[in-house]
Order: C-alpha cells, then sequence, then structure tokens
C-alpha cells in the first residue's frame, strides 16, 4: 500500500489582506480535501526595506507605481487574523500552515499549535534564521527554488546541526517563476533530492499553471505537493494569476489521492482483482482434433485457446512428443 501523499494549499496572501476572503479560502482547501492550508506570516517592516521593488511578476499583476514594502503592507494580516484562522481551519478539519518570514512571526506561530514551519525559498540561505528556526525543534519544510544542490546541502546541513534531524525534514523542489515555464520545472530534481538526502521527506512546490505537472511529480514519487490556490484568478494581487481556482484545486487532490494509491509498492505479482480473470483470459493446450489414447502429442493435433484452467501454453515444448495418456475429443483440455 503506498503512502498518502500530502496535498498543501497554499493560500498564501490571496486573500488580500481581507480576514473574509481568508475564511472562504480556508473553506475552499477544506472542501477539496487538502491535508493543509497554507498562508504566509510576516511583519513587513522586518521583511523588506521600503525602497525594495518588486519582482518582474509582481509588476505584471500589481502594476510599477508602488515599492514590494506598500504592496506586502496591504497584505498583512495581524495576529488576532490568524488566531482566527487557525482555530476556523481547526473546525473545518483541515490542518493549518503558515510560512514565517522573520524568527517573531515564527515564535508566534508555535503559539497557535502549528505542526511544522515552512520556509520559503527566499529564505532556504538565509542561515541565522534558519538556526533559530531549527532550534525551536519543529519539523521543517523546505523549498529549494532558486536554489543549488549546495546551497540546499548547508541548509539541511544547519537545520540538522541545530535541532531538526534529517527524518523530520521535507525538502520541495521548486522553480521560483510565476507562473514558472513547463520547460524550467526539470521534475527529475525531486528523484536527485531524494537520493541526495536519504531519510528526508521529499516532494514538490509548484507554481505551474494548470494541474497536470503537479499529478506528474506524485507519479514521480513525490509524497508532499504545495500548490498555490485562489477563489478567482480575475482578483487583484502578485499570485493569484499563478493559482488554481477552486474546481481546479479539488480536482487536483482528486487525482493526486488516484495517482498516489496506483503507485503500489513495486512488487510485481497478480492483485487480487486479476486474479479471477487468469482462468478466462489465458489459454491451455487443447485436442485440435479427436486423439486416440496412446497416439503422440505433435504440433498438428495440439492446439492452444481459451480458457486458461489446462495445461499452460508454457509447457508446450515438454508436452510435445509424449502419448496422450486417453481420449480426446476436440477442443479439450488436455
Amino acid at each position: 500500500m503506498s503512502e498518502r501523499c500530502i496535498v498543501i494549499a497554499e493560500a498564501g496572501v490571496n486573500h488580500n489582506g481581507s480576514l473574509d476572503l481568508a475564511h472562504r479560502l480556508v473553506d475552499v482547501a477544506a472542501q477539496a480535501g487538502a491535508d493543509f492550508v497554507k498562508f504566509q506570516t510576516f511583519r513587513t517592516e522586518a521583511l523588506v526595506t521600503r525602497a525594495a521593488q518588486k519582482a518582474d511578476y509582481q509588476k505584471r499583476t500589481t502594476g510599477h507605481t508602488e515599492t514590494q514594502f506598500e504592496m506586502l503592507k496591504k497584505l498583512e494580516l495581524d495576529e488576532n487574523a490568524f488566531r482566527e484562522l487557525a482555530a476556523y481551519a481547526k473546525l473545518k478539519g483541515i490542518g493549518f500552515l503558515s510560512t514565517p518570514f522573520d524568527i517573531e512571526s515564527a515564535r508566534f506561530l508555535t503559539t497557535l499549535g502549528v505542526s511544522a514551519f515552512k520556509v520559503s525559498s527566499g529564505d532556504l540561505t538565509n542561515i541565522p534564521f534558519l538556526r533559530e528556526l531549527a532550534g525551536m525543534g519543529l519539523p521543517i519544510i523546505l523549498s529549494s527554488g532558486m536554489a543549488t544542490l549546495g546551497e540546499l546541502e548547508e541548509a539541511v546541513d544547519t537545520c540538522e546541526r541545530s535541532g531538526v534531524p534529517i527524518d523530520k525534514l521535507t525538502l520541495l523542489h521548486c522553480t521560483t517563476e510565476y507562473p514558472a515555464p513547463a520547460e524550467e520545472i526539470n521534475l527529475r530534481a525531486i528523484q536527485t533530492i531524494a537520493a541526495a538526502f536519504p531519510g528526508a521527506t521529499f516532494g514538490y512546490s509548484d507554481h505551474t499553471e494548470g494541474i497536470e505537472i503537479p499529478i506528474a511529480a506524485v507519479a514521480m514519487g513525490a509524497q508532499v505537493i504545495e500548490k498555490h490556490f485562489t477563489l478567482d484568478r480575475a482578483m487583484e494581487g502578485p499570485d493569484h494569476k499563478a493559482s488554481l481556482e477552486p474546481t481546479e484545486l479539488a480536482a487536483m487532490v482528486r487525482a493526486i489521492r488516484r495517482v498516489a494509491v496506483a503507485l503500489g509498492d513495486g512488487r510485481k505479482r497478480p492483485t487480487a482483482s486479476e486474479l479471477p480473470n487468469r482462468q478466462i483470459a489465458r489459454k491451455s493446450i487443447v485436442a485440435a482434433r479427436p486423439i486416440a489414447k496412446g497416439e503422440t502429442f505433435t504440433e498438428q493435433n495440439l492446439s492452444i485457446r481459451r480458457p486458461g484452467n489446462g495445461v499452460s501454453p508454457a509447457r508446450w515444448d515438454s508436452l510435445i512428443g509424449q502419448p496422450a495418456v486417453r481420449d480426446y475429443a476436440q477442443d479439450e483440455l488436455i
């Protein structure tokens, strides 16, 4: 039996700073069957300088007039909002996660009882942050967008040295562009990461359009999938256009569940549902014409036909040249 693939529905900042919209995102994630709904917890003043410019994709989606600071400030939720969201997610039966972007936000999230910390790709090389975060002892999920394998190795080593063992680390392959072009996804890197860090959980954080690529990642063995979603891709905000809408999120989760179950354990053997069909689909050695007792079996008086509850055609060579022990009618199983 294959292990369940964990699906993290990434609400991120797609609430646009509205607690009401954030509640609706929790509803969508829960209804879609995701395991976790994830937000982003930050204090804009601790995240960016006031002069920091927006990424090109953010300029495309939110315009060129404001700074990154101004954009993020509008997307910030306060601690009371996160307390309410964590409680609401519990009420809806879905796990609650949020990515902290500073250590004070991480400490606050521990008061909400989060089961793990998610680290964004942008903080993979933030060694002081990783060191403090790992010192809190919670499992850590690391996204590795923009990173080399060497940078990921340094991040993993930092976490291990600071209190989070390899079996409490989840490493997510990622391409940090919104939306990410399919030709730059390099899904095979998932297997590279799995081989490089035995004992870690591994998976994929997706920023492509559509649902095909995260489903393919599950087929390649990804144990965790993270995917952005929104209420409506036409909404204003930096991440909506690279996100799934509610029906698409639900379709992705259903497909992931089916693919994860279909992976199986890798042993080649007949399954329980196949066994009754062997007698119908396979063939047996039969008499091609009437055969008298003592007559020698030949390629002329034997044939191979269904059903498969007689002598297997695999024994054809050993049967040719043997005498018939009794009379056989045409089509009778030997």
